[in-house]
């Protein structure tokens, strides 16, 4: 029992320890997710103020003279320059480049290690660090407008110099005249190539639409000279289902409806749709390869060859007269591409599919 009791004991603690590295694992992947709201020294900082353990102290301004200028890339890299700002930009003097590791001990306590030189940290309120080297404190204050101007300049330029450097630092300018004019031909070449995309999109309407006009009066013509090579037999047949169908029981309450002012439902919808196909059978679908229609312009167009009245189509359709009118002259110029009037278009749906 004994031994058992232990089992269960270390079973227990490693489950214990399994938890805690799940939920540190957890911890991190969060961390990590949130991008740079982890890095406490990302971005550019000027040194301020210098404080020696005798009393001495010393500060500094960017605006009044040169000073030390201090980029971190994320929490590990850490470049160092001298940095004189000038009406026409920046003066820079590469100075090193190290690796940075940045230890939080807890409540508040950070260790800072430069190439493996522990040094205390303080990151205080408004945007200032404290960083104390030998007894010495330095403190800088973040920098964000030269680091939103320069920052990756300054990175890529202090470890091009340290890598290629001989004797004696350099001295770089790095001109605000030259960015702006980059920004102007950046934003020039953005503008052509905008201009240029927008040309070859309306280059491709264009010949989309074309080649839909052409494909239209195609079918155009196809049905023309169907209707003018049907022989007379063949329109005999079809008025004669045409008579047949409109002295129809069915079409005699399909008009009592429509007079009345009725709605139509969706199986209301359904059941014109058959009688037509019963008399018409090629019309619904000759109306659809015309064009892309709305719902109103189909119900329209299968009244129209119903033979209803544009009075009662509209009172069916809850819509004013004027606009079952309006929506027939827009389907004959959307068709043929000229402007026509509702009876040219009632004329040609009642060509359709005979």
């Amino acid at each position: 029992m004994a031994v058992s009791g232990e089992k269960r004991t270390f079973v227990g603690k490693k489950s214990m320890k399994i938890l805690r590295l799940l939920m540190l694992c957890l911890l991190a992947s969060a961390c990590t997710e949130t991008g740079h709201e982890v890095w406490r020294l990302h971005g550019a900082w000027t040194l301020s103020h210098v404080e020696h353990p005798i009393g001495t102290e010393y500060d500094f301004s960017l605006e009044d003279e040169p000073t030390f200028c201090i980029v971190y890339d994320g929490d590990s890299l850490l470049y160092t320059c001298q940095l004189a700002k000038t009406p026409s930009g920046l003066v820079v003097v590469p100075v090193d480049k190290s690796s940075v590791t940045l230890i939080d001990k807890g409540g508040g306590e950070l260790l800072y290690l430069e190439d493996g030189d522990p040094h205390p940290l303080t990151v205080g309120p408004d945007s200032v660090i404290t960083i104390q080297r030998r007894g010495v404190q330095y403190t800088w204050v973040r920098a964000d407008d030269i680091f939103n101007e320069w920052g990756p300049e300054l990175r890529r330029l202090i470890s091009d110099d340290l890598q290629h450097r001989s004797d004696a630092p350099n001295r770089y300018v790095l001109s605000a005249r030259e960015r702006r004019q980059e920004r102007t031909i950046q934003g020039f070449t953005f503008l052509i190539g905008f201009v240029v995309v927008l040309a070859l999109f309306a280059v491709y309407v264009a010949l989309t639409n074309r080649r839909a006009r052409e494909r239209l009066q195609l079918q155009l013509r196809q049905i023309q000279e169907v209707q003018e090579n049907r022989q007379p037999t063949v329109w005999q047949a079809v008025a004669t289902v045409e008579n047949s169908y409109f002295a129809s029981d069915d079409y005699a309450a399909l008009q009592r409806r429509m007079a009345g002012g009725q709605r139509l439902k969706a199986d209301d919808w359904s059941e014109v749709e058959r009688q037509l196909r019963t008399v018409y059978p090629g019309f619904t679908s000759q109306l659809r390869s015309l064009r892309p229609l709305s719902e109103l312009e189909y119900e329209v167009c299968l009244l129209i060859k119903l033979r209803i009245a544009p009075k009662d189509i509209a009172q069916v359709l809850a819509r004013d007269v004027s606009t079952i009118s309006t929506v027939r002259s827009r389907l004959y110029a959307k068709v043929f591409g000229t402007k026509g009037g509702a009876k040219d278009w009632d004329a040609f749906i009642l060509s359709l599919g005979t």
